[in-house]
C-alpha cells in the first residue's frame, strides 16, 4: 500500500503537459510509470499511447520554451552528419545532428526538457548545441533509419548469429565449402536481407551499387522502400555470393544473367526466388524477384473478385474448352490469378502443362515448362510439344507473336482449355491487339470465352485508416453516380505519416480490381463485322460489365482503398 501512495515526481515534460492541461496527474504519474518500466522516454510513451499527437506535443514545446520548430520531412537524410553523435546517444536520449557551423551544432530533438540528455551529448561532442524541435514519431523513424545504416558494417555482420535457414543449390556441398571466414557475415546479411523481405511482404529485393555508396531497396505494396545502406567495399562480395547461390557464372561481369534459388524456412515451407543481374557503371545491379508459392494457394476469394466476377471466371475455366485471357500491366497480378485458376482445376485426372519464361510459381502435380531461345525452346515449339503430350489444359506464360496465338488459338478450338496473359490496358482491348497481330476474326470468335483485365491497388492499414470528406462535385467527377452518393457508406484515406503496421506509408497489402467480360454472341457478332474496342466495350456496358474505375469505386465504397489510389491505377 506504501508503494502505491508514494507519489511519482513529474519529468520536465509530463509536468508541462498536466499544467497545460492536456493530462491530469494521475494520467501523467502512469504514463511516466509505464516509460520508466519499459525504459523508454516519456515522450514516447505518450505519443505510442496516442494520448496526446505527437505534432501537438511539438508545438506546444516549441512555444513554452521558444525553440524553433522543424518538419522533419523537409530534413534530407543523406546529408545528415549522422558520426556528430553516438548512434548509441541518438538513440538513448532521441537527439539527431542537423548540421554544424563552426563550434555550434544544430540538433533535432523532441524532448527538449530533457537537459541531461543535452549535457551529455554536448559533452561528447565537444561543441555548443543549439536545439530544434520535432515531432517524436518522425524522429523516431529518422533515427532508427540511420542507426540502422551506421550499424551494418563489416565486423557487426561478422558478429551476428547463424540465421535458421538453409539456402538450396545444385551442389550444397560445394557451396558451403566454398563460404570462408571473410565470406560468412556477407551471407548471414544476405539471408537477414531474404528473411526480412518475406516478414515485410516484399515482392523485390533491389541490390544497387553506386559511386559512393551502396543500398538495398524492397518493392512493398508496389513501390520501393528504402532498406539498408551497407558498406561499399562489400558489393563485389554480395554479387559474387548471390550468383553462386543462383547457379550464375561469378566470372561473367559484362552481360545481364538470370537465376533461380530457393530458400528453405522449414520443412513445410521453402520459397524460390527469380535472380536477374545487370552490368551497370558501378558494378552489378542485382533484382531478386520473391516467388512464394502459397500465394497461388490461397483461394480465389483472396484474390478481391467480386462474387458475380468470381463466379463468371469459375463458370469459365471450368469449361471444357476455349480461352481465357488475362490482361494487366506488369506487376498487376497475372500470374498469380492465373496459378490461383490452375490450382482450382489440378486435379488427379486433369493433365495440365505450362510453359512460361521463366516459370515462377512451383506447382506440384503441373508439367511446368521454361522457356530457352538458345536452344530453339522457345513458346510456339513448346505449343506444339504439348498438344502431343495428350493435354487437358494449357497455360501460356504470354501470347506475344501471330505464331504463338495461333497455335493456342487452334488448341482452345480442339478440345484444350487455353489460360494466357497479354499486355493491354482493359478486356475489349484484348480483342483488338489479336486483330492487330494479325489473328483472323472468327478464330477469335470461336475460341476466347472470357477476359478478364486486373490492376493491384495499395489496401488502406487497417490500424490506422481514418474517415475523409471529398466534395460531391469531385465524387461525381470520379465516376460515382447520384445513386452512389446516398449516404450509406464512408469515404476512408490513409493517415498521414502512417503507423508501425504500414511502415508510415498509411498503406499495408493490396486489393485486387478487375474487369471481367465474358464474349457472349452479341460480341462475337461484333468481332466477326471488325467492330472497334469501342464497339466492344459499348457492347460490355450494355451487358453490365463493371469496367476497371468502377470495379475501383466498389473497392473505395467497401472501405478497402482510398480513391487517389483508384484514380492512380486505372487513369487510363
Amino acid at each position: 500500500m506504501d508503494a502505491i501512495a508514494t507519489p511519482i515526481k513529474l519529468d520536465g515534460l509530463a509536468r508541462l503537459l498536466v499544467q497545460e492541461e492536456l493530462l491530469t496527474e494521475r494520467e501523467a504519474e502512469q504514463i511516466q510509470d509505464q516509460a520508466n518500466t519499459q525504459g523508454v522516454p516519456c515522450i514516447r510513451q505518450i505519443v505510442q499511447t496516442r494520448r496526446i499527437p505527437a505534432l501537438q506535443v511539438a508545438q506546444l514545446l516549441a512555444a513554452k520554451l521558444g525553440f524553433p520548430l522543424l518538419d522533419m520531412n523537409a530534413v534530407d537524410p543523406d546529408h545528415i552528419p549522422a558520426k556528430s553523435i553516438d548512434a548509441k546517444m541518438m538513440q538513448l536520449y532521441r537527439i539527431l545532428p542537423l548540421q554544424s557551423r563552426g563550434n555550434t551544432l544544430y540538433v533535432a530533438l523532441s524532448d527538449p526538457t530533457n537537459l541531461h540528455g543535452l549535457d551529455d551529448v554536448q559533452f561528447q561532442t565537444g561543441m555548443m548545441l543549439s536545439p530544434v524541435v520535432v515531432e517524436d514519431d518522425k524522429l523516431n523513424k529518422l533515427i532508427t533509419r540511420i542507426t540502422n545504416d551506421s550499424d551494418i558494417t563489416l565486423e557487426s555482420l561478422r558478429a551476428e548469429g547463424d540465421l535458421d535457414l538453409k539456402l538450396e543449390t545444385e551442389n550444397q556441398a560445394e557451396f558451403e565449402t566454398a563460404v570462408d571466414d571473410d565470406d560468412a557475415p556477407v551471407v548471414r546479411f544476405i539471408h537477414k536481407m531474404l528473411i526480412d523481405a518475406i516478414n515485410m511482404d516484399a515482392s523485390d529485393l533491389h541490390f544497387e551499387p553506386y559511386e559512393k555508396f551502396y543500398r538495398i531497396r524492397f518493392r512493398v505494396d508496389g513501390e520501393l522502400r528504402e532498406i539498408a545502406r551497407p558498406p561499399l567495399a562489400i558489393k563485389d562480395k554480395m554479387a559474387s555470393r548471390i550468383k553462386v547461390i543462383s547457379r550464375l557464372d561469378i566470372s561473367e561481369k559484362r552481360i545481364p544473367q538470370d537465376g533461380r534459388m530457393k530458400l528453405s524456412l522449414s520443412k513445410s515451407r521453402a520459397i524460390d526466388f527469380r535472380v536477374s543481374t545487370l552490368p551497370t557503371l558501378q558494378g552489378e545491379k542485382i533484382v531478386i524477384r520473391i516467388l512464394d508459392p502459397a500465394s497461388a494457394s490461397l483461394g480465389i476469394d483472396a484474390l478481391g473478385y467480386e462474387p458475380d466476377q468470381r463466379e463468371m471466371l469459375l463458370n469459365a475455366v471450368h469449361r471444357p474448352y476455349g480461352m481465357v485471357l488475362v490482361t494487366g500491366p506488369t506487376g498487376s497480378g497475372k500470374t498469380v490469378s492465373l496459378y490461383t485458376c490452375l490450382n482450382i482445376l489440378n486435379k488427379p485426372g486433369v493433365n495440365i502443362s505450362t510453359v512460361e519464361d521463366p516459370a515462377e510459381i512451383n506447382l506440384p502435380g503441373v508439367n511446368q515448362v521454361n522457356v530457352n531461345d538458345k536452344a530453339g525452346l522457345d513458346f510456339a515449339t513448346a505449343l506444339r510439344a504439348f498438344l502431343r503430350q495428350d493435354p487437358d489444359i494449357i497455360m501460356v506464360g504470354e501470347i506475344r507473336d501471330l505464331e504463338t496465338a495461333d497455335i493456342a488459338i487452334k488448341a482452345a478450338q480442339t478440345g484444350h482449355m487455353v489460360l494466357s496473359t497479354l499486355h493491354t490496358n482493359d478486356a475489349p482491348g484484348t480483342l483488338a491487339r489479336l486483330l492487330n497481330m494479325g489473328v483472323a476474326p472468327f478464330n477469335i470468335a470461336s475460341s476466347v470465352i472470357l477476359i478478364t483485365a486486373q490492376r493491384l491497388a495499395r489496401r488502406l492499414c487497417k490500424e490506422c485508416k481514418q474517415p475523409i470528406n471529398i466534395p460531391k462535385p469531385a465524387l461525381l467527377q470520379a465516376g460515382f453516380t447520384e445513386k452512389d452518393l446516398d449516404g450509406s457508406w464512408q469515404l476512408y484515406g490513409p493517415k498521414e505519416g502512417g503507423c508501425d503496421n504500414c511502415g508510415g506509408s498509411g498503406y499495408r497489402g493490396r486489393v485486387g480490381i478487375y474487369q471481367v467480360m465474358p464474349v457472349t454472341e452479341e460480341m462475337s457478332r461484333i468481332i466477326m463485322q471488325n467492330g472497334t474496342s469501342s464497339d466492344i466495350s459499348d457492347q460490355a456496358k450494355r451487358e453490365g460489365v463493371k469496367d476497371l474505375r468502377q470495379s475501383g469505386l466498389l473497392k473505395v465504397k467497401q472501405g478497402l482503398t482510398s480513391l487517389e489510389e483508384i484514380e492512380a491505377c486505372t487513369n487510363e
